[in-house]
């Protein structure tokens, strides 16, 4: 522990005393202030202080180096926790203080002008800066364990304020930057009476609607909708699931590969595909007037086609949750009800679905809530079918540019989603759903009742069938000059968007138009994807493992991002970090920001459906082994956790190829992303060219997720093979 505390020290002495305290003109993770080092430009604290005269700077070093004091003393001493949480709160404080204290125009409080004099700006944090930061928060977690907080381990302790601090600056920080214009009245102050006129409003809470012309209020839609998905999803993704764990279907590889399709395809693209084969000139419609004299209409448009398109495309997120909740369900219980002669459809209606309770409701969960964020569906297929989303993204990016609007329908819709969390843990109480206990467990998950096989194969071959369609009219589509319209065969697409040439003296070139937003994106996924899991998995486990003060708030903290539109999210970031002193926006970080803080909630709710079935014991058995919580976390839980971790990371990694709806107001030229570069070739009526770029995306990411699975394995449970004991049960 010792060695622990001296490491920190070091860390933030580098901070204050070598690296940049502010960011360099060349970014934040940029060397070259190392070859040319400025220290006008490019100096630590000292410089800053001693020659760009920024004495309020100066205070820092007492926080930051007083805990050197305790080296001597032992931690059993109250004077040691004290010093390390005092330390660290008064410099965090500060640090914060005289950050926030400068505004664009200089010093926002008179006091601090009137000590230090007139300051013209302040510069983003840097390298140095955030190191010390660091290093302060270390002293409050270290200092509270050290007073014996949750027994006194660091690990947990440090766990759960490193996340509370994270989620606080990226989550509740820009959330409240954004809230605040809630109140913002047309003269740029703050009124009651316009967020009063605004709240209230007709168009938000009208009951007075048919279902001909949708003209409800925008809440009823928005609820309407995503009720109507959440179940429709929750359903087909354990129908899915089931077939895929639970049968001996000879096709289940081909039947997974197509329930993951819709969930890495860029937005717009299934929406154009609907309307390509439903519209009232699609390849369906035509062929049913023609075959059945059916008059074609335009039922794709509005909620039917936003729910259609809605299932199609978040049904693959409740699979993923729900695949690893379904093969985590012990067979020895199944087994035991059997020898109590309980007939297949029993074991199944008794035992295995109220195991799986806490899947199905996280699967309800995020699907309801997608449901509510997504706007590229509703903006394709809604016509007059207004929900929030796009009534929130309108407000933003149209003409009415109307930001109060836009808080107040973020503040409405979160509003919803939190009753939604409130009736989803009233639904699973407070029973045991423990299945995993570490004890001997090599049983055979019985068949499923022959009724129940047929519905499930029943329902989930025709939408494998539909959706394998759907992909080849897409793939289709960037072979021809004009999909629906001119179908004569091309390649032209291809070589516009991805062709390389050879130039004897530069070597290869990459000419096509996609490459440059095309190699961001998959760079900026890849980061973005291994802190979203690691971050969503150890909130997991601190939630389901530790009780501690506040642990409710922590775990709403932690889904709030999810419960804000992409678009929400985006503006808020722009509000929160456009100036100084967190100055990020132009930047890939901020991307991998929001990137990581907006998938970080399906990390947390597999994690937490997982952990349910891990029994508390084989933690209890690790420490009785003086194992530490760090220890039982990487030996015992992870490699338990295989099944959450995959699908954390393959949702991120797709969500971040994928997202437009936050980054659409993030991207720079700099850091132009996929998903922008296909909306601008759709607003150009240039569809080859974005269904070229979208399969090219499909391909990559499907390999990609294939590599993942490679990389983290399988779970291993001691369990005899399915079909293995299948065959064994129809021989017997």
């Amino acid at each position: 522990m010792r060695g622990l505390v001296i490491c920190w020290i070091l860390i933030g002495g580098l901070g204050f005393l070598i690296f940049p305290w502010y960011v360099t003109g060349d970014g934040f993770f940029s060397i070259n202030w190392i070859k040319e080092y400025s220290l006008e430009d490019y100096g630590s604290v000292l410089p800053q202080v001693f020659i760009n005269k920024k004495y309020w700077l100066l205070p820092l070093t007492i926080p930051l180096f007083f805990p050197l004091t305790t080296i001597k003393l032992n931690q059993n001493n109250p004077l040691y926790s004290k010093i390390f949480l005092y330390s660290g709160l008064i410099g965090f404080f500060y640090f914060f203080l005289q950050g926030f204290s400068i505004g664009i125009r200089g010093w926002n409080f008179e006091i601090f002008q009137s000590i230090f004099g007139d300051v013209e700006n302040q510069f983003g944090v840097g390298l140095g800066a955030v190191l010390t930061c660091c290093t302060f928060i270390f002293y409050i977690t270290h200092g509270l364990s050290s007073r014996g907080w949750l027994n006194g381990d660091n690990f947990i302790v440090g766990s759960i304020g490193s996340i509370i601090i994270l989620v606080s600056t990226f989550v509740f920080f820009p959330i409240f930057r954004m809230f605040t214009v809630a109140f913002k009245g047309t003269e740029g102050g703050y009124e009651i009476s316009n967020f009063s006129d605004k709240i209230f409003n007709k168009g938000i809470w009208g009951l007075d609607c048919t279902y001909s012309d949708y003209a409800c209020g925008v809440f009823w839609n928005t609820v309407t909708m995503g009720t109507l998905t959440a179940f429709s999803s929750t359903i087909l993704g354990l129908a899915f699931a089931l077939l895929i764990a639970r049968t001996s279907f000879r096709f289940k590889k081909t039947i997974r590969i197509l329930s993951v399709l819709p969930i890495i395809t860029p937005p717009f693209v299934i929406g154009l595909a609907i309307i390509i084969l439903f519209g009232r000139t699609g390849v369906v419609s035509t062929f049913l007037e023609w075959g059945f004299d059916i008059e074609p209409s335009r039922w794709i448009y509005g909620l039917p086609g936003i729910w259609f398109a809605q299932t199609l495309a978040f049904t693959p997120i409740a699979f993923l949750i729900l695949i690893g909740v379904v093969e985590s369900v012990s067979p020895s219980m199944e087994e035991a009800s059997q020898t109590l002669r309980a007939s297949k459809w029993q074991v199944f209606k008794t035992v295995t679905l109220p195991l799986m309770r806490p899947g199905i409701a996280n699967a309800f969960l995020i699907g309801f809530i997608e449901s509510l964020a997504d706007f590229g569906n509703p903006l394709v297929l809604g016509a007059e079918y207004d929900v929030l989303s796009t009534e929130i993204f309108f407000a933003i990016v149209g003409a009415q540019y109307d930001e109060t609007k836009a808080a107040i329908l973020a503040m409405i819709l979160l509003s919803v989603v939190l009753v939604i969390f409130y009736l989803q843990n009233q639904w699973l109480g407070k029973k045991s759903y423990i299945s995993i206990s570490g004890k001997g467990d090599s049983g055979v998950h019985p068949e499923l009742p022959q009724k129940t096989k047929w519905v499930i194969y029943s329902t989930v071959l025709p939408w494998a069938l539909m959706t394998f369609i759907i992909y080849v009219m897409i793939m289709f589509g960037g072979f021809v000059e004009m999909w629906g319209v001119d179908h004569s065969f091309t390649l032209k697409h291809y070589i516009e968007a991805f062709s390389v040439d050879w130039v004897k003296d530069r070597g290869l070139l990459w000419t096509g138009t996609a490459w440059n937003s095309f190699n961001t994106t998959f760079t900026i996924a890849i980061i973005s994807a291994l802190p979203t899991a690691a971050i969503g998995i150890l909130t997991a486990y601190l939630l389901t493992r530790h009780k501690f003060k506040g642990k409710n708030a922590f775990e709403f903290g932690t889904m709030l991002s999810f419960a804000i539109p992409g678009s929400v999210i985006g503006v808020s970031y722009v509000f929160a970090f456009n100036v100084p002193p967190l100055e990020l926006t132009g930047t890939g970080i901020i991307l991998v920001i929001a990137f990581v803080f907006r998938n970080m909630p399906v990390g947390v709710r597999a994690g937490i459906a997982a952990m349910n079935q891990l029994d508390p014991h084989l933690d209890e058995a690790s420490s009785t082994l003086n194992a530490s919580s760090s220890q039982t976390f990487r030996n015992i839980i992870l490699p338990l956790l295989k099944p959450a971790i995959t699908a954390s990371l393959v949702f991120s990694f797709v969500r971040a190829m994928t997202a437009i709806s936050a980054v659409i107001f993030l991207v720079s030229a700099n850091y132009d992303l996929a998903v922008s570069y296909i909306l601008g070739r759709l607003e150009n009526n240039d569809y080859g060219l974005a269904i070229v770029y979208s399969s090219a995306l499909i391909i990559v990411m499907l390999f990609t997720i294939l590599l993942m699975q490679l990389i983290i394995g399988q779970r291993k449970l001691g369990r005899r093979d399915q079909s293995a004991g299948i065959l064994q049960g129809n021989l017997g």
